[in-house]
């Protein structure tokens, strides 16, 4: 913002620092060694602090409005200033937060990140060992979850996942794609109502457009009805539509609903159309016990997307993308470049993927997967869900406190606090609820919109948060509400 007169110079210098033009030496190279033990306090404090933003306060105000620095200060005051915008943001990683669906912040994934960042990894062209270890921890991932991958790349997470599966689809559908465009062709994607809006988005950056997408009624369970997804199918095929792909959602962000994965397995066999499922959140918990019937028939599906950065617990940003047809992302995506060769044996992975400049992603998942092992894992999403049990529980049993669905398939647990006065709008008693929540901070929830009615919308994805913390967003809830 050039000239803008809210800016403020940036903090004076110290006198008699003088700062190297770029990289780190002297004093500011032993900062950075310390910073290690600042990481380690934050960890400590993630784990028993309440999750309260303080205000901004007159420092951080000075920070934000600073202009452009025009020399360097040391190291360490740089990084103070950090970690009190950290400190004053929101962080998912705290064992209260309960909003949308976070993550965990898993120190061995900020490890690798910072490992990661140190190599600066090339992924558009084969990048020897690095390359092998995201096949390897792909297959990992494939593994962990019960679906057959053959292929497969870590992405940004779910809209990129799910934008890369549905392309993949429509060069099943149409291969001249890539040059003629959808030629006047009308194709179809058929979903539930309560699809992550990524995947219209997707559609919509395909050029399909979002008209192209059905979306059709729920069971009683929350899952799509695969009979009216049978029927939409075959309604548009009689029309001259062309069935492109069913798009199933293994935990909808809303309620933790598994649409029935066989069943709409064998529409989609029966049809010959594409089947891809969306498991941003919920496909970890196809590893356990507990929830593994729910995911029954994904082994079936055309491809998967999952982010292990929600349910897998690692920092932002892994997703992944995984697809049963060895060749298929090569035929979306591929392009001959004078200036990128490739050999048969070493193939560039740009030539399947959607991203150019892709970081090593990967690292962190195998990396926490080698460290951790999988069944500590599985143990902590089996925690999430009891604790999502737990919750619904107390719910259930509170005279002031209603569950808005059945007992949670996954860890979303949407519920409504009951007003004194039945004249007041419940609805909106529950919004002012949440902004108090998300105002003093001792627990953060998000509200949602469940069948017309607003939520209290708590989700638990998180390997620190204890039954002590679930027991908190009860008593917390209440008490704003009086």
């Amino acid at each position: 913002m050039q000239g803008s007169p809210d800016l403020k110079p940036p903090a004076p210098v110290p006198p008699g620092h003088v700062p190297p033009a770029l990289g780190l030496s002297g004093d500011d190279a032993i900062a950075l060694g310390r910073l290690s033990q600042e990481l380690a306090t934050a960890w400590r404090g993630f784990r028993t602090a309440r999750p309260d933003q303080p205000p901004i306060d007159d420092a951080l105000r000075g920070l934000l409005a600073e202009g452009l620095p025009a020399h360097g200060m040391p190291l360490a005051t740089a990084v103070d200033d950090a970690m009190h915008v950290l400190d004053s943001s929101i962080a998912q990683a705290r064992p209260r937060y309960f909003g949308f669906v976070g993550g965990s912040g898993l120190e061995t994934g900020v490890l690798a990140d910072a490992l990661v960042s140190s190599f600066d990894i090339n992924l558009a062209a084969w990048s020897a060992a690095a390359s092998e270890i995201e096949r390897q921890t792909v297959a990992w991932l494939a593994s962990f979850v019960g679906f057959p991958a053959v292929d497969g790349h870590f992405t940004s997470g779910g809209t990129v996942s799910n934008l890369t599966a549905l392309s993949a689809a429509r060069q099943r559908l149409l291969p001249d794609v890539r040059t003629s465009g959808l030629a006047g062709r009308r194709v179809g994607v058929y979903c539930s109502v309560e699809t992550h809006a990524s995947v219209v988005r997707a559609v919509e950056l395909l050029g399909i457009g979002s008209d192209a997408v059905r979306a059709l009624p729920l069971r009683s369970d929350r899952g799509v009805d695969p009979g009216a997804v049978a029927d939409a199918i075959d309604a548009d095929r009689a029309a001259g539509v062309l069935p492109m792909a069913v798009v199933a959602t293994a935990g909808t962000t809303l309620t933790g609903a598994v649409d029935p994965l066989d069943a709409l397995a064998g529409v989609c066999a029966e049809r010959g159309v594409w089947l891809h499922v969306d498991g941003a959140y919920g496909a970890p918990a196809a590893a356990t016990a507990t929830a593994a019937p729910l995911f029954r028939g994904l082994a079936r599906a055309d491809s998967l997307s999952v982010d292990a950065h929600k349910w897998l617990f690692l920092p932002k940003a892994c997703g992944a993308v995984l697809v049963r047809d060895p060749d298929v992302l090569r035929a979306t995506f591929a392009h001959d470049k004078s200036y990128m060769l490739e050999e048969e044996e070493h193939p560039n992975a740009v030539d399947r993927t959607l991203e150019y400049s892709r970081p090593f992603r990967a690292l962190k998942l195998w990396l926490a997967l080698r460290v951790h092992g999988a069944d500590a894992f599985r143990g902590a999403i089996e925690r999430n869900l009891a604790q999502a049990r737990l919750l619904h529980g107390l719910v259930d049993a509170h005279p002031r406190l209603r569950p808005l669905c059945g007992p949670p398939p996954l860890s979303v647990v949407p519920f409504q606090h009951v007003p004194d006065d039945p004249t007041t709008d419940i609805d909106d008693h529950n919004a002012r609820i949440v902004r108090r929540l998300q105002e003093d901070g001792r627990v953060w929830v998000a509200s949602a919109v469940v069948d017309g009615r607003t939520a209290i919308r708590p989700c638990f994805v998180n390997f620190r948060t204890t039954d002590d913390d679930v027991r908190a967003i009860v008593d917390e809830v209440c008490r704003v509400a009086e």
